[in-house]
């Protein structure tokens, strides 16, 4: 009777065993979820940029000699027309009045040679008088017609000459301006290259003295879009940006101009996006680094599923294999405590989220983004990661 009552405990035992290792083997996976939320979603292309003026002028001199004086410093606002600096112009005023010497010398020469002229013409009248009296021989009238025509000659030499007189005269009058640096545009100076007593050369190049931005109320940024993205963009798009300067403000803007022109930095290429920007409040300054985002697309009052969802792989159950995929955007659902696939037609996404255009998605509906492993798929303590990606 003792042998059946052990024998008995013995079976009770092992079937419990069988039990609790067979409930063990059998326990389900633990799905974190969230949920399709409904809402607006704009996609964006991000790229950093330098801000600038719209129209820069640089102010040089054309003329070489040495700063005298400076009127304008930096953020001085100037008007067109007005004195910016003056460069020593006692060289410049000793040639003028070289030229007015020339001009005057040659304009007598003139007056000589008119009169030259008036007497060789006297003379051979005289003599074609005196040769119809046969008075005079045939080559005294000859040497007389010369004579006239030398005298006309050279009238009209002084008469060029004095013209180059006087066009030497205009450039020597003109390089006296050039050292009065004027102002070509209303603006604002930025920038100031050179102070009183420094000798500027203007032997090759014209050398710049200052930076005049046009209108600072008016600004754009430069930026270096991907050539992954540049195919997104289009004029007229709305943009965002924050500078460091600002970080709480957002400024907005609009794309003005994608210019075609490649950027090759270490076999990276991207493109210049120029995005107008208006600046009335002057807070902008030239050289400003902005962040910027492009609004490429932008929808309200949709669907969406968080990306994470998107990227969830069930994995097959009682395998370290990994299961089957079909084509198509999917994500996995909660659908009475199992998941269940659901294709559906995804749209924008802005990063972290997707708009569903259609499928079987509605709000609220429980989206798997991560698993936790079963205890039997467990290894020296740690949770084994094949299966999912």
């Amino acid at each position: 009777m003792k042998r059946i009552i052990i024998g008995l405990a013995v079976i009770i035992t092992l079937s419990a065993g069988v039990y609790f290792a067979l409930k063990n083997n059998g326990e389900e996976q633990k799905f974190t979820t969230q949920k399709v939320s409904q809402g607006d979603i704009r996609s964006t292309v991000t790229a950093t940029g330098t801000v600038n003026p719209v129209t820069t002028v640089l102010v040089g001199t054309q003329v070489s000699g040495t700063i005298k004086s400076i009127y304008v410093d930096f953020n001085s606002f100037v008007k067109k027309g007005q004195l910016l600096a003056q460069i020593d112009a006692a060289t410049f005023e000793a040639q003028v009045n070289q030229a007015k010497a020339n001009l005057l010398a040659a304009q007598a020469n003139v007056k000589k040679s008119e009169a030259a002229l008036l007497d060789a013409r006297r003379q051979l009248a005289r003599n074609k008088t005196l040769f119809a009296k046969n008075m005079i021989a045939k080559s005294d009238v000859d040497t007389t017609e010369t004579n006239e025509m030398s005298a006309a000659a050279q009238l009209e030499a002084a008469k060029a000459q004095v013209e180059q007189t006087k066009a030497a005269l205009s450039v020597a009058e003109t390089n006296l301006q050039y050292t009065r640096i004027i102002s070509p545009v209303d603006g604002m100076v930025i920038s100031r290259s050179v102070d009183v007593g420094q000798t500027v050369a203007a032997s090759f190049t014209t050398p710049t003295l200052f930076n005049i931005a046009q209108d600072l109320a008016k600004m754009q940024i430069d930026t270096n879009v991907d050539e992954a993205d540049i195919g997104k963009i289009r004029k007229g798009q709305s943009v965002e940006f924050v500078v460091d300067a600002y970080p709480e403000k957002i400024f907005k803007g609009r794309v003005s101009v994608v210019r075609n022109a490649p950027i090759t930095v270490q076999n990276v290429v991207t493109y210049d996006v120029v995005v107008l920007v208006q600046n009335p409040e002057m807070i902008l300054k030239p050289g400003m680094t902005a962040n910027v985002s492009i609004i490429t697309a932008a929808k309200t009052n949709i669907l969406a599923v968080p990306n994470a969802a998107l990227r969830f792989r069930l994995p097959a159950k009682g395998t370290k294999a990994k299961a089957p995929e079909r084509k198509g955007t999917a994500v996995w659902v909660l659908e009475k405590a199992k998941p269940k696939r659901v294709s559906f037609t995804a749209g924008i996404s802005n990063g972290s989220h997707t708009e569903i255009v259609s499928g079987d998605l509605k709000v609220g509906d429980e989206v798997i983004v991560s698993a936790t492993e079963s205890k039997n798929e467990r290894t020296g303590g740690l949770f084994s990661r094949k299966g999912f990606r």
